[in-house]
């Protein structure tokens, strides 16, 4: 793969991650776009191979002098690696002694986030819109009735804050359910 000139001569034409191999690759921190390179990282063959690999905490003690860049990419790009090596003494010191600009966190971050998933009470994923059956009776709190199993709760929302719940009109009341307690029809 090629690597611009601007990019290599950022780190004098060496890895920006482990600073010892000639860069090779221009790697795009996501989320963002490759069009500009203050959100790539030159990355020399073995970073790259090392990225995903949860075995490569040895050769990530390079990132105790990547971390300290002063290019946002590559302080992004150590801080979401380290997260890997995070319950090891030396990754999590490292960054625990790091006092990075919450931007650059918020984007180190943002790879690892992962959505939140409504499942029903048999694993069924659950989307706003879907109509549901209540599999046991439910005492609704501040109302004096009881949903009964079986009952269909259609065009259900899902709480945006909390997987385990949705919400869904039963006797022309919104309430909030349980997703243990629903099973998608």
């Amino acid at each position: 793969m090629s690597i611009s000139s601007a990019l290599k001569q950022r780190n004098q034409d060496l890895c920006e991650l482990c600073n010892a191999e000639t860069p090779t690759h221009d790697y795009t921190v996501s989320p963002k776009n490759d069009d500009t390179i203050d959100h790539q990282v030159a990355l020399c063959d073995k970073c790259l191979a090392a990225i995903d690999d949860k075995e490569a905490s040895f050769h990530w003690r390079c990132l105790e002098g990547s971390i300290w860049s002063q290019e946002p990419s590559v302080q992004a790009l150590s801080y979401r690696i380290l997260q890997n090596f995070k319950d090891e003494d030396w990754a999590n010191n490292l960054l625990g002694s790091v006092d990075l600009d919450e931007t650059v966190v918020q984007w180190a971050m943002s790879a690892l986030e992962v959505a939140d998933v409504h499942k029903d009470a048999f694993g069924n994923v659950l989307e706003n819109g879907d109509t549901v059956v209540l599999t046991q009776a439910l005492n609704v709190k501040g109302t004096n009735f009881t949903a009964s199993k079986g009952t269909v709760v259609k065009k259900i929302k899902l709480v945006s804050d909390n997987a385990e719940q949705i919400e869904g009109k039963i006797n022309e009341q919104t309430i909030v359910i349980l997703c243990k307690f629903v099973k998608k029809n």
